[in-house]
């Protein structure tokens, strides 16, 4: 069933345009991206089996790869790409929104604000660095390494040469850890080490190293760890 099979006060469509995106439930606004339903189920009814699938959570649907956004009844490829698409270009504001405001990184919980868009449900780890200026405004982040389930390796050099281009005065290393501890390994620290050490040559300080694991995070710079690295290299 079409959108405009449906009556008039179950068209999402006509709703926003008459009351504004705000007046539409989470299954309204699916729906208006997954567009048909099939022929047991309107669109409607389609975006509420997908919800169900995510328990409710549409950071669970954001998640989802598009094989299981595929295994939902009235939803195939072309619709599985346009959800996961808008779901990637909705992280991507949030951050954009972030950075923008200008907001001054003041605590571990701004920098997962940040980041957890980016790291949310990998299935393996990635490390990012926030580079910001003197007043600890973030200039920009970027994406250093990929690893796999347990582990990725931190190229130095390369974050020294990307806060040199930016000009920026501090930089804090981020990753994720897929196991869902945020605990760090003897790794972690070593590596941190590494790092703010091969910093502090190009007078570039080391702010803090965070670590992300679902819905926690574990900060270096407010366990001391930061320094206490530094000392063990």
């Amino acid at each position: 069933m079409r959108l405009k099979e449906l009556c008039l006060d179950d068209r999402p469509r006509e709703k926003m345009m008459e009351k504004g995106p705000s007046a539409l439930s989470n299954a309204e606004l699916l729906a208006i991206m997954i567009r048909t339903g099939t022929g047991k189920m309107n669109v409607v009814e389609v975006a509420r089996t997908l919800l169900l699938k995510g328990e409710g959570r549409l950071n669970a649907i954001a998640d989802m790869s598009l094989d299981k956004l595929c295994s939902v009844s009235g939803i195939g490829p072309g619709k599985a790409v346009t959800l996961a698409a808008a779901f990637e270009l909705g992280r991507r504001c949030a951050v954009e929104k972030i950075i923008m405001d200008k907001i001054a990184v003041s605590s571990p919980r701004t920098v997962f604000r940040i980041m957890l868009p980016e790291l949310r449900g990998l299935d393996h780890e990635e490390c990012w660095v926030l580079f910001l200026n003197r007043a600890n405004y973030v200039l920009g982040k970027e994406k250093v390494s990929v690893g796999g389930l347990e582990s990725t390796v931190v190229d130095v050099k390369m974050i020294i040469r990307r806060a040199i281009e930016r000009k920026a005065s501090g930089v804090i290393l981020v990753h994720n850890h897929p196991s869902g501890s945020a605990m760090p390994g003897q790794a972690d620290i070593r590596q941190t080490g590494i790092l703010k050490k091969a910093l502090q040559t190009c007078e570039i300080q080391l702010i803090d190293h965070v670590v992300i694991a679902e819905d926690s995070w574990y900060s270096f710079a407010d366990e001391q760890l930061v320094t206490e690295s530094v000392e063990k290299v």
